[in-house]
C-alpha cells in the first residue's frame, strides 16, 4: 500500500529542512568571519613589527660614534668625504665608515628604527630620544688618559650625559615610563681597542707602569665600574662588546707588525686575556645584580676568522683598508684629498686602516645577533 503525505505533514517537513538550512548557513557565515578575522588579526601582527626591546643606547668609542665626535674640537672625525660615499644619502654624517655602523644594523634587527643617531646631534626630535641614542665617542677608552690624547668624550662624561638624557626622557613620558622604559631597552658598551693601540702599544705613558696582565686588568675595572654605574642609573639589560684581534687591523700590522705586515701577537693576547677576564667579571657583577641580563658579545674568535680567511664570507682583501693606501689612513688621513679609494669597497673587510666596512659590519652584527641577543633581550 502507498503512503501519500497530507499538506500538513509536507509543511512541517519543509519548516524543519528551511530551519536546518539556515542553521546551517549561519554556523557557516559565523565560521568564515572568525577565520577572516583570524586572518586579519594575524595580518595585523605581522604588519605591527613591534619593537623587541623599545630603546637601544650606546656607548663606547668609534665603532659606535654615529656623530658625536662632529660637535668636538678633535682631529679624530669622519663628517667628510669620502666617510659615508655608500650611506644612505651618500653624505658622511660622522660614522667612522663607508655606510652604516653596528648600532645602525642592531637598532633595525630589534624593530626600533632603521639608524641610531648621535646624542649630541641638533636635530634630535623626542621620538629619537625615546627609541634610543648613542653617545660614543670616537677614539675614547676605559683608560681615561687615552680620550685625553684624542680629545675625545671620556667614558665617565658618556655617563653625565646619559643621566641629562634620562631628565629629558622623564619630562617626555614622566617619572614612571621613563623609569620603564630605561628598564626595558638594550644597552650596548664597546670600548679597549684604543687604549691597547693608541695608548699601551704607542706610548710610554701607561706601558712604563704596567703588564700587559696588570694592564688588562686596570681596563677590566674601568669597564666593571662603567656597567655597575649604569646598572644604578637604571639600565637592566647590557651586552658588553669585547675588545677584537686588534693587533690584525691594518695600521697595527703596519705600525707593530714587523716587515712583513703580519698581526700584532701580542696585542691580540692582550685582547684575549682582557676578554677571558670579562666574562669571569661579568658573572660577578650578576651576583649582586640578579635582576639584571649581562651578556659578553664576543666577537674574537669569528672577526679573527673573518680576518684570517676573508673568502669564506665573501671578502678578498682583509690586511689593508680601502682609504687610500689603506696601511695607516684613518679619520682626518682619509680625507677628500685621498689620492685613491678602492673601486669595490664590497672586496674589503677594512674601509680605512682602524675601521670595518658596512658589509663587514653586517656580517659581523649577524653573528653576534644570532647567537648573543637571545641572551639579551629575553
Amino acid at each position: 500500500m502507498r503512503s501519500y503525505l497530507t499538506k500538513e505533514h509536507f509543511l512541517d517537513k519543509a519548516m524543519k529542512l528551511l530551519t536546518a538550512a539556515f542553521a546551517f548557513s549561519l554556523l557557516l557565515c559565523t565560521m568564515q568571519h572568525g577565520i577572516a578575522r583570524t586572518i586579519s588579526h594575524e595580518q595585523n601582527a605581522k604588519h605591527l613589527n613591534k619593537p623587541v626591546v623599545p630603546a637601544l643606547l650606546a656607548f663606547g668609542d668609534s665603532i659606535f660614534d654615529s656623530g658625536n665626535n662632529n660637535q668636538l674640537q678633535t682631529m679624530l672625525r669622519s663628517d667628510f668625504l669620502p666617510y659615508g660615499e655608500d650611506f644612505i644619502t651618500h653624505r658622511p654624517t660622522g660614522r667612522f665608515c663607508n655606510g652604516r655602523i653596528p648600532t645602525d644594523f642592531i637598532a633595525s634587527k630589534l624593530g626600533i628604527k632603521e639608524l641610531l643617531p648621535a646624542y649630541l646631534s641638533t636635530s634630535l626630535s623626542n621620538e629619537d630620544l625615546i627609541t634610543g641614542v648613542s653617545f660614543a665617542s670616537g677614539g675614547t677608552g676605559f683608560d681615561p688618559i687615552t680620550s685625553q690624547l684624542a680629545a675625545a668624550i671620556p667614558m665617565t662624561e658618556q655617563l653625565e650625559m646619559f643621566k641629562k638624557y634620562r631628565e629629558k626622557v622623564k619630562g617626555i613620558l614622566g617619572e614612571r615610563g621613563a623609569k620603564e622604559l630605561l628598564a626595558q631597552s638594550a644597552y650596548l658598551i664597546v670600548g679597549g681597542s684604543n687604549d691597547l693601540a693608541s695608548l699601551y702599544f704607542s706610548s710610554p705613558l701607561r706601558s712604563s707602569r704596567y703588564d700587559s696582565s696588570s694592564y688588562a686588568d686596570f681596563l677590566l675595572h674601568s669597564a666593571s665600574s662603567f656597567i655597575q654605574e649604569l646598572i644604578q642609573l637604571g639600565a637592566r639589560k647590557i651586552g658588553i662588546v669585547g675588545i677584537p684581534p686588534i693587533g690584525c687591523v691594518p695600521s697595527q700590522r703596519t705600525l707593530q707588525g714587523g716587515f712583513a705586515r703580519g698581526c700584532a701577537s701580542i696585542q691580540n693576547e692582550v685582547a684575549q686575556i682582557y676578554n677571558s677576564r670579562l666574562t669571569k667579571e661579568l658573572e660577578e657583577i650578576k651576583k649582586r645584580h640578579q635582576n639584571t641580563t649581562l651578556v659578553h658579545l664576543d666577537i674574537y674568535a669569528f672577526l679573527f676568522d673573518m680576518i684570517e680567511h676573508p673568502t669564506k664570507y665573501g671578502f678578498e682583501v682583509s690586511y689593508i683598508g680601502c682609504c687610500g693606501t689603506g696601511l695607516l689612513e684613518a679619520a682626518f688621513l682619509c680625507n677628500p684629498m685621498t689620492l685613491t679609494v678602492c673601486t669595490n669597497v664590497s672586496r674589503y673587510i677594512f674601509w680605512d686602516s682602524f675601521h670595518p666596512t658596512e658589509k663587514a659590519y653586517s656580517v659581523l652584527v649577524n653573528y653576534i645577533y644570532k647567537n648573543y641577543f637571545h641572551h639579551l633581550v629575553s
